[in-house]
């Protein structure tokens, strides 16, 4: 039975590859995902581009574990080689836009799943939510589903993590800020250039540092990633923009370190463009991460955001691929990858359930 579901994963996966699913734009490749429900006689749900199902047995009063993955991609980038919407296999990879990130995730869980569908006697409802809008934090993805499917008491989000147990994950705060000055015409003096003025603002988000670390997370990261002053040479402007990027750990809410950079930042204004993409964790006691554990899998905090950033439960993200492939041209998994996947997932779970 693995034998097979591993084998529909990845004939899944490659039409998946081959079918346009940029981010709010996955109505083609949830009509795939239909289709492989279909296929498995199980019982789903779509709402939008979410394709959804609970296990046969789903038994009021139990606690319930969602599995969840995104069947939307970014963009491919202009360094292809290869075409991105074609599923190509070589040398034992299968190559492809979204086959990393995270198709070869969704498709093992959607054969997990599927393997634990008809099962009885469970000590966790399952569900399943194949889901929308990933790459762009958007609001029909995920977050749009919690108040649709069961009540959720623990995850597993599938992003590439070589199988092994990122038991905490980043947040991220992105930042508004603004500098103002003295506009003027460039001939005349101006002791008050928002440009120069800039200098020492800079340099303060450069040095500074938040006292909590995280033994997962390490320390929370500050970036100013984008800059914009000026529209002409002859002017002086009146105030300069910045875009600070703040990868947030464990031992902070996003309203914490928005509060901490409003009181303490050299700026005229600061303003987070949102709160809602938190730090996330599981216990390394809970249950699945000491499966996982048992089956030599190491545990580690990832940096990278993903669908755990909207769960409120405690959440693990497991599953096959590289991280450091996504969003990269030519990208591919290995298809050894997938079907170790797959076997891990269900030695997990079989300990678990």
């Amino acid at each position: 039975m693995i034998q097979e579901l591993t084998q529909n994963a990845i004939a899944l996966l490659k039409q998946l590859i081959e079918t346009q699913s940029f981010s709010s734009e996955e109505n083609e490749t949830a009509l795939h995902i239909e289709a492989w429900f279909k296929h498995q006689n199980i019982d789903y749900k779509r709402t939008k581009n979410n394709v959804w199902a609970v296990n046969k047995y789903f038994t009021e009063g139990k606690p319930t574990l969602l599995l969840n993955s995104h069947h939307d991609t970014v963009k491919p980038n202009s360094a292809y080689t290869k075409d991105p919407f074609k599923a190509i296999v070589e040398d034992g990879k299968l190559f492809g836009l979204g086959s990393n990130d995270a198709g070869g995730c969704l498709v093992s869980l959607l054969a997990t799943f599927a393997y634990f569908y008809n099962k009885e006697h469970l000590k966790y409802n399952l569900v399943i939510v194949a889901s929308a809008e990933e790459e762009s934090s958007g609001p029909n993805g995920l977050n749009s589903m919690l108040s649709v499917i069961p009540k959720v008491d623990v995850a597993i989000v599938g992003e590439p993590t070589l199988m092994n147990l990122a038991v905490a994950e980043k947040g991220l705060v992105v930042f508004d800020a603004v500098l103002t000055g003295t506009p003027s015409h460039a001939a005349h003096p101006n002791d008050d250039n928002v440009i120069y003025k800039s200098i020492e603002a800079l340099q303060w988000f450069k040095d500074y540092k938040f006292e909590k670390g995280s033994e997962a997370l390490g320390d929370v990261k500050l970036t100013v990633s984008q800059i914009n002053a000026g529209k002409q040479h002859n002017a002086v402007p009146a105030d300069l923009k910045l875009v600070i990027d703040v990868r947030v750990n464990d031992a902070y809410t996003n309203a914490e370190i928005a509060e901490i950079l409003q009181n303490e930042a050299p700026v005229t204004s600061i303003t987070p463009r949102s709160l809602r993409l938190n730090s996330s964790s599981i216990p390394v006691d809970h249950d699945l991460v000491k499966a996982g554990i048992a089956l030599g899998r190491t545990t580690y905090g990832s940096p990278t955001l993903s669908d755990q950033a909207v769960l409120s439960c405690p959440s693990l993200k497991l599953g096959p691929g590289d991280s450091t492939r996504s969003h990269s041209a030519d990208e591919f998994i290995y298809l050894n990858e997938i079907e170790e996947g797959i076997k891990i997932y269900i030695e997990l779970l079989e300990k678990v359930l």
